[in-house]
């Protein structure tokens, strides 16, 4: 019986309508005014007997399927792997599953997984958005499938989105390095236009404006690899021996600027300093540790689980548009110099 109990099972050994079940099962005892005596028995009947609703029938009663789908630039990379870790924990709590997968940047690709996770019904999406896919988010908008942009937006239309406060967090970054002497900041960042990269540079080089010193940017191509990348910042700082510190734009570019770094000889933070923009345990731990802006993951990744879900539950879709501060946490790799 264990293994093929259902509902109508449970109503005739309980001499109870499978209307009453269904709302008890789906959390509405209360709305429907069923006694908590009554809710109890069903209850303390479904653990001892082992019941698990099929999630088909629960999904054609309730019109949802408890999934959600979260497509992140790069599960492997360390930020948006713990902010899938967090997201999948809360929402776990909440009854719901996580759909995950990597977009890689790829405009066509998060294309293809939007109609693939929308195909399989999932009841929200949490997206980091390439450029290109402006269309396919407003048609599930317009489709009433709730939708939350994730570390970027698009700023032609309005969307729900949680980000950080790019060009603040940037901006009181350089305006640290300068406070320790350093006058030569060159900034290192992901050949991009989408627009927490173009905040980050914003505010880096207001930060160099207002303190009347000259920028100085290095694009990296996003399509570049590891090696690439180290080969290209190595050049970068053989072209400018002049430099005193480097601001990364992500945690990546830093790891393999340190190599770079090291490639030409220098050591941090005496002859060159360093902050990174995305904390890592490995700058924690590395020697010199690694000054860092920090995003407080954890928060963001409340504020995406609150929206979405308020917005699954919600017969009204709401507009909802958080930026979070970030933390300068300062570390060995940035010293005042005298």
């Amino acid at each position: 019986m264990k293994n093929k109990l259902s509902i109508n099972d449970i109503a005739k050994a309980l001499q109870v309508s499978k209307t009453t079940i269904s709302f008890i099962l789906n959390g509405k005892a209360e709305e429907k005014r069923i006694s908590k005596d009554l809710t109890e028995r069903v209850i303390k009947f479904i653990k001892e007997n082992d019941f698990r609703p099929n999630q088909l029938a629960k999904s054609l009663s309730t019109g949802k399927t408890f999934t959600i789908g979260l497509m992140v630039e790069k599960i492997s990379d360390y930020f948006f792997a713990q902010i899938a870790y967090h997201v999948e924990e809360l929402a776990n709590k909440s009854g719901y599953k996580i759909i995950y997968c990597s977009t890689e940047n790829d405009t066509q690709k998060t294309k293809e997984l939007i109609k693939l996770f929308a195909e399989r019904h999932v009841d929200g999406f949490i997206i980091t958005p390439p450029v290109g896919i402006e269309k396919e988010i407003k048609d599930l908008m317009q489709n009433d499938i709730p939708v939350v942009l994730f570390d970027r937006f698009f700023t032609d239309f309005n969307t729900s989105y949680v980000v950080m406060d790019n060009y603040e967090s940037t901006y009181k970054a350089i305006n640290y390095l300068i406070t320790t002497k350093c006058a030569n900041i060159a900034f290192i960042e992901l050949e991009s236009d989408q627009n927490q990269m173009t905040e980050r540079k914003r505010g880096y080089v207001n930060a160099m404006n207002e303190n009347r010193l000259t920028p100085n940017i290095l694009r990296i191509p996003f399509s570049n690899d590891k090696k690439q990348t180290i080969l290209q910042i190595t050049s970068f700082l053989a072209d400018n021996i002049q430099l005193d510190a480097l601001f990364f734009a992500t945690n990546y570019l830093t790891m393999h600027g340190i190599k770079a770094i090291h490639n030409r000889g220098l050591k941090i933070p005496h002859d060159i300093s360093i902050v990174a923009f995305d904390d890592h345990d490995f700058f924690d731990i590395y020697t010199p540790s690694i000054t860092a802006v920090a995003q407080p993951i954890q928060e963001m990744a409340q504020q995406l689980i609150n929206i979405l879900l308020n917005d699954i539950s919600s017969r009204k879709r709401t507009i909802q548009q958080k930026v979070v501060p970030a933390k300068l946490i300062l570390r060995d790799s940035t010293i005042r110099k005298i």
